[in-house]
């Protein structure tokens, strides 16, 4: 009796392991705890301008992201001694045909007050780019002093670190015979750094020269 009694309680321990381990094996898997947020990015820029007969001065940009999360400083952009700081929503489509836009709002204030809603676009296909930074400035003191400024390029890219192309742009910020100005641009870019030459205006008046270097990080 006492044998019987062995082996039933041995058997008995022997099914309780193997239940326990099958509840075990079956339980789903615990899905792991993202430890890492989505980073900050952040861009560094000054343009320096160069105009003929008037003032030469630098438009320094500051932008910050954090997945769709957009933030934007400028200075010297609308008009001299003015800055604007800007909130937008990142957002892209495609992969090869790559399309980035980023609509925005913006507070300015200084020599000139007002508000803007503006976007930044870009579209991409293998060795092309265009890109486009618009805004509609909207005065406080009033319907007349509302301006469309933009900076638009197209650009080809026959290595990886360079590209050169047109630009266009108009802005108040100095004054120009031209409306619209147009010219060519060619850029550098070496790890974080990116170096670019602006010509605008050639050949219909005094050309305005724009040197431009922009740091990510």
């Amino acid at each position: 009796m006492s044998a019987y009694l062995a082996i039933f309680f041995v058997s008995l321990t022997l099914l309780a392991q193997s239940d326990a381990e099958g509840q075990t094996t079956n339980n789903p898997p615990e899905l792991p705890v993202e430890s890492a947020t989505t980073p900050w990015s952040f861009s560094s820029s000054v343009y320096g301008y160069l105009i003929p007969h008037s003032h030469d001065y630098v438009n320094p940009n500051l932008t910050a992201d954090h997945g769709w999360f957009h933030l934007e400083a400028r200075y010297n952009y609308e008009a001299l001694d003015t800055g604007s700081l800007w909130v937008g929503y990142n957002f892209s489509v495609g992969e090869k045909l790559l399309f980035e836009a980023t609509p925005m709002i913006g507070g300015v204030f200084g020599d000139m007050s007002g508000v803007a809603p503006g976007c930044n676009l870009s579209l991409s296909y293998k060795r092309f780019s265009m890109s486009s930074q618009s805004e509609y400035f909207f005065h406080s003191g009033g319907s007349s002093g509302n301006f469309f400024y933009t900076w638009s390029e197209l650009t080809y890219s026959p290595w990886e670190w360079f590209r050169a192309g047109l630009v266009v742009q108009r802005t108040k910020a100095y004054h120009s015979s031209l409306d619209i100005q147009r010219g060519l641009m060619a850029g550098v870019t070496y790890k974080k750094v990116d170096l670019a030459t602006y010509v605008f205006n050639f050949g219909w008046t005094d050309p305005t020269v724009v040197v431009a270097v922009t740091v990510t990080f």
